[in-house]
């Protein structure tokens, strides 16, 4: 079987997931590395034909389909793939994580209302506002998941106040539970560039003074 008009993306694709080398000439073929599979294949998904290959020798790359009734769909799929690669691609490079659920905002919350005691003026206001926002995250979860958001959150955060800052909102039972347990965690780079992203559009808001509007058009007679 020969592969025609193949790019180069796609050469360099196929040499990684079958093991061989990319060659332009066949001069010296005792010099070149052939790549291996079990299947090589020709199937249709939905009105185009494309060339399967199963049992590759190295499988370091792989096709993923989707498929939806809709653009709209196939859309919203590709999107949350894109998504969990790139939370995947972070924690490779950071493999440091920390407790998902509603957990780590709850914990930073705690955190930032002690020490709201200890400082004075008007700065205590924002920080305590700031530990509102955070609280609001467990809050989101639990009124996505169709459970008692109130309900949820304050027995969050007694649970945290008596010592367990491991625990978070068991989203499949409608419950608190221990995070690691579950094994429920989050990218702490992820986690760390949405907590800094929001930082800055919030700071980035409050520093504006006054909103100038120009004056909407009037109407010419007769119009």
């Amino acid at each position: 079987m020969a592969i025609e008009h193949a790019d180069f993306d796609g050469v360099e694709r196929l040499a990684a997931v079958t093991g061989g080398d990319v060659v332009s000439t066949f001069d010296h073929p005792e010099l070149v590395t052939l790549g291996e599979c079990e299947v090589v294949e020709e199937i249709m998904i939905g009105e185009d034909k494309v060339i399967r290959l199963g049992g590759c020798k190295s499988g370091e790359a792989c096709s993923i389909v989707l498929r939806g009734a809709s653009s709209h769909v196939l859309d919203e799929a590709e999107r949350s793939l894109h998504d969990a690669l790139c939370i995947l691609q972070a924690t490779v490079k950071e493999p440091r994580s920390i407790c998902g659920g509603g957990c780590t905002e709850t914990l930073m919350a705690q955190a930032i209302d002690r020490e709201v005691e200890n400082t004075p003026g008007k700065k205590a206001l924002a920080m305590a506002a700031y530990a509102r926002a955070l609280r609001q995250m467990p809050s989101i979860i639990a009124d996505n998941g169709g459970y008692d958001s109130a309900e949820l959150v304050t027995q969050l955060r007694a649970k945290h106040a008596a010592g367990h800052s491991t625990y978070g909102l068991d989203m499949y039972n409608g419950t608190i539970a221990d995070m690691t347990t579950l094994g429920v965690t989050e990218s702490y780079k992820s986690k760390y560039q949405v907590l800094m992203s929001a930082s800055e559009a919030a700071e980035m808001i409050l520093r504006v003074d006054d909103i100038i509007k120009c004056a909407p058009r009037q109407r010419e007679q007769g119009y």
